[in-house]
């Protein structure tokens, strides 16, 4: 079973602590077992007879037993819970870890959606049901054990109600929780469909108004609020049946006791303590089966919950480091595309074909090309955010397959196609190109990147306030606070991805002329829309279709590659119209 197999997982390096839990757990019901027959032997042996005595020193040990059972139910209950908390923790990092490790292709596979609810909505329902386990786990059976046998001892004759009432409790419960299995599992899939529409919604919520959408969005989410409604009322309905069902064979088999124990002290074949006793123990039998029955309950949901986020953590990413990776060589790399394609899982057309590129060491290489020909792709290639289906990513002559990953991107400073900046501040964004950085280098990569004006415009500089994903600035300034992100970490090999697409045409070129001097020894590989932003570019890339259709610079391109002329006379025609 794909729960018992993730918690016994997890729960490996808490063992001494379950040994002490077990011990309390025994101790705990041992005296719970130990004082209804205490009760008895004081009624028959106490009471009945006058004696004060027997009263007094069995009263003090059923106190002295008491206060074990209480103590010991207290540690165990403590030691419970911080062990499936600790479970929780463990299990969300490594969720966390492998999500981590996921390239492209894994994360479109599971969506953000569904991997913010496994790491989260289902991390709690597995946390919740061990923590059941381990506050039950040895008290449930043994009480129900032990009781059985402590009931028998005092009167044999009552044994046909335990017998009676024990299975009708547990055959009743367990068609109920056999209904509630398929429920538990559309519940899950319905709380991934509100977290999807909902992250939708917040995330594309100006584009829903620039359409006028909010009517539609609206009922798009109560539709998938309603399907979820609707699951829980079911599940909820059966559990609203499950505990009347409980309460009846509890109060029924109490009353039986109480009707045919009567029956045997009125003909002197009982006594009332053992009457008493013989009733404690049905009840702690029948609780003991409840308890478990609640466990049950929630076992259901949990083991869906196991089995999703088993899933995440069995998926092995396709992008792996090797076992023996090769150093990559000291000093500036370059950059070589070696008969490079691509294609996506399932895809009938590759996305790149044979591309052959090389951008060396203080030089700028540019690449260029209509919406949909695959320069994005083509710039993931070389951090191995995917891999090759064929032909070889160098970097500094050593296939990025082979290299260790964390060599590989301590080379690299990546400005993303659509820059993200992170909850904190300016300063803590662009420590993320270099923890150590100082606060002057900050502002040098500032200055560089054309966004020192307006940080020192905010009135807290580089402590200013950044709200998730950069959404308190402009989509200029995010990008070029990225592109400062990238500067404070002075790699070997920049990789730009379409990263001045937001600025100005004088802040284009002021920014181009200020990286001139910092990157004159590294590899700058840039995607670009704006053929004004490259035209200074050492070599220019031209793709169409995934095919590279010209090589050169600016003045040779023109020359001779039709698609870069076309390009280069369709933005000239829409700059003329604007």
């Amino acid at each position: 079973m794909t729960l018992v197999r993730l918690v016994r997982t997890h729960l490996r390096p808490y063992a001494a602590v379950l040994v002490l839990l077990l011990g309390l757990q025994l101790a705990g019901t041992l005296a719970s077992l130990y004082l209804p027959s205490l009760n008895g032997r004081i009624i028959d042996e106490g009471v009945a007879v006058g004696d004060t005595g027997f009263i007094l020193a069995a009263g003090t040990a059923m106190l002295v037993v008491s206060l074990v059972q209480v103590v010991a139910t207290i540690g165990a209950t403590r030691i419970g819970a911080q062990t499936a908390a600790s479970l929780g923790r463990d299990v969300r990092a490594s969720v966390f870890d492998r999500v981590g490790a996921f390239s492209a292709q894994e994360l479109s596979r599971f969506g953000a959606p569904t991997l913010i609810s496994r790491s989260t909505n289902d991390v709690t329902q597995v946390q919740q049901v061990v923590y059941m386990a381990l506050a039950m786990m040895v008290t449930a059976p043994l009480t129900m054990v032990g009781g059985i046998i402590m009931a028998l001892r005092e009167d044999a004759g009552l044994s046909w109600l335990v017998a009676v009432a024990v299975p009708a409790l547990a055959v009743a419960i367990g068609v109920v929780i056999a209904r509630m299995i398929p429920h538990f599992q559309a519940m899950q899939r319905a709380v991934d469909s509100v977290n999807r529409i909902l992250r939708e919604q917040i995330t594309g919520v100006r584009v829903v108004r620039a359409f006028v959408r909010e009517d539609v969005e609206r009922d798009r989410f109560a539709r998938a609020n309603e399907t979820y409604t609707g699951t829980a009322l079911a599940v909820g309905r059966l559990m609203a049946l499950a505990f009347p069902l409980v309460m009846v064979i509890f109060n029924a088999s109490t009353v039986a006791v109480i009707w045919f124990g009567a029956m045997r002290v009125d003909s002197g074949q009982m006594q009332v303590g053992a009457l008493t006793a013989f009733m404690a123990y049905l009840i702690q039998i029948l609780m003991s089966v409840m308890m478990a029955t609640f466990m049950a309950m929630m076992v259901p949901r949990a083991a869906v919950s196991a089995g999703r986020i088993t899933e995440v953590l069995e998926t092995e990413p396709t992008v792996r480091a090797p076992d023996e990776p090769v150093a990559l060589p000291a000093g500036p790399v370059g950059v070589e595309l070696r008969g490079v394609s691509f294609a996506y899982p399932g895809a009938q057309e590759p996305v790149l074909r044979e591309i052959s590129v090389v951008a060396r060491p203080g030089t700028t290489t540019a690449v260029v090309g209509s919406t949909g020909a695959g320069k994005t792709t083509l710039v993931g290639l070389v951090p191995r955010l995917q891999d090759v289906t064929g032909g070889q990513v160098l970097v500094g002559g050593v296939d990025v397959r082979e290299a260790d990953p964390e060599d590989l991107w301590s080379r690299l400073g990546i400005v993303p196609q659509r820059p993200y900046l992170f909850t904190g501040t300016v300063a803590s964004n662009l420590r993320h190109g270099d923890p150590d950085a100082t606060d002057d280098e900050l502002w040098q990569a500032l200055r560089v990147a054309q966004a020192e004006d307006f940080v020192r415009a905010l009135p807290e500089g580089l402590d200013a306030p950044i709200a998730q994903g950069g959404t308190n600035v402009s989509g200029g300034q995010r990008q070029r606070l990225a592109i400062a992100r990238a500067l404070v970490r002075r790699p070997s090999v920049y990789l730009f991805d379409d990263s001045f697409s937001a600025l100005d045409v004088a802040t284009d070129a002021r920014l181009r002329a200020a990286l001139r001097p910092v990157t004159r020894e590294a590899t700058v590989l840039v995607v670009a829309q704006r053929v004004s932003s490259i035209v200074d570019a050492d070599s220019i890339v031209v793709l169409d279709a995934g095919v590279v259709v010209g090589q050169g610079t600016h003045d040779e391109l023109l020359a001779s590659c039709p698609t870069y002329v076309e390009i280069v006379s369709s933005q000239q025609a829409t700059q003329e119209a604007a």
